[in-house]
């Protein structure tokens, strides 16, 4: 994951590359009299870095704007904190003087991506960013049943 404008800047640079490595690796397969089929197939691992640095490039430039994917059961909670700190401009330096702690242990704690955290500390970066989060509960069968007749009073 991307985490920050020099990462972003490296991303674009071996998008490059990788693109400049394509159309000759394509050339030389294409000299060698391959086929299509042979081509696509010998090009297909190359092919898939390529798609992961520009999928990696995508996600961080839609987080700089702003636009988050929902997150399911909270998976991917550390992803959207770092993507609303990124979307908020601020550094992890700037998060960590905010959370009064080292930036070692911001940059630590998004190199694992918030993997582990307490509820305590995500409401703490949450607070720090000045964002809200907000979860539904989707049941995948029925609600439970509630009762009909209101609780008695004990003892009565």
């Amino acid at each position: 994951m991307i985490r920050n404008e020099r990462e972003y800047q490296n991303m674009l640079q071996k998008l490059e590359k990788s693109k400049d490595f394509l159309a000759q690796q394509k050339k030389q397969l294409q000299q060698m009299n391959l086929s299509e089929e042979e081509i696509e197939l010998a090009m297909g691992p190359a092919l898939s870095f390529h798609a992961q640095i520009r999928e990696e490039i995508e996600y961080y430039e839609r987080i700089k704007r702003g636009e988050f994917e929902a997150i399911s059961n909270l998976i991917g909670l550390g992803r959207i904190l770092i993507g609303l700190r990124i979307a908020n401009g601020l550094s992890q330096r700037d998060l960590a003087e905010r959370l009064n702690v080292s930036e070692a242990q911001v940059s630590k704690d998004e190199i694992n991506e918030y993997h582990g955290i307490t509820v305590e500390k995500a409401q703490r970066i949450l607070d720090a960013l000045g964002v809200t989060l907000t979860s539904t509960v989707q049941y995948p069968f029925n609600p439970p049943v509630t009762p009909t007749k209101p609780f008695a009073a004990a003892g009565a």
